[in-house]
């Protein structure tokens, strides 16, 4: 099985269009497109009756203190967990790929509540929901993909793995508003073949783009 991108090259920097966030000379970080990428596939095993998509980006300190801090760095040796950007199950076997934008464009406070899709296809919440948690002005539900936004002041780059699962079912038995965590535990033992690739992406100006 084979994932491909038009909008991205495995390895490479992640241009600032897929991004929530991009380096800005006055504020640091400014808001961006925020535009859901191309992704094509190909190859899927037989037997495949639905895929399932994630985005992760296992580079998120774990200690906040520091995080866009005037006159304060994340060290680069911090320890570090995953932040989910992009949960999507349920696409068809006949579908081969999105195109930019399909699944989302632009940044909506409080999250997308019906973010675009293919037909069928069902999209789980992502991490920017706990991140915004208690914010007056950005909280809510963030549903659906949402790019990076890693911050201004760490010294490691952020790599974003995306992920493609050919599963044996038609339809994950996830429910809601559900999570990557959940839509991993329900896709045990239903794991056909599995393809990625890998952007990097930084709003440090020292680390380059």
């Amino acid at each position: 099985m084979k994932l491909t991108s038009q909008s991205l090259q495995d390895g490479a920097p992640i241009p600032a269009a897929f991004a929530f966030g991009r380096p800005d000379p006055e504020t640091h970080i400014a808001l961006s497109d925020n535009r859901s990428p191309h992704l094509a596939w190909s190859d899927l095993p037989e037997g495949t009756k639905s895929l399932v998509l994630l985005c992760i980006d296992p580079d998120v300190p774990t200690v906040g203190d520091d995080v866009n801090q005037e006159g304060r760095v994340v060290p680069a040796d911090l320890p570090r967990a995953d932040f989910v950007h992009w949960v999507l199950v349920d696409l068809p076997p006949t579908c081969t790929g999105l195109s930019e934008g399909e699944c989302g464009e632009g940044i909506v406070a409080g999250g997308k509540q019906t973010p675009p899709g293919p037909a069928g296809s069902r999209q789980g919440v992502n991490d920017y929901t706990a991140w915004f948690h208690g914010d007056a002005q950005m909280g809510g539900v963030y549903r659906g993909y949402d790019g990076p936004c890693p911050p201004w002041n760490d010294e490691l780059l952020h790599h974003y793995v995306f992920t493609l699962h050919a599963l044996d079912v038609e339809r994950l038995p996830v429910e809601g508003d559900f999570t990557a965590a959940e839509v991993k535990a329900a896709m045990e033992g239903h794991v056909l073949a599995t393809a990625s690739l890998t952007g990097t992406y930084t709003n440090n100006p020292a680390l380059g783009t």
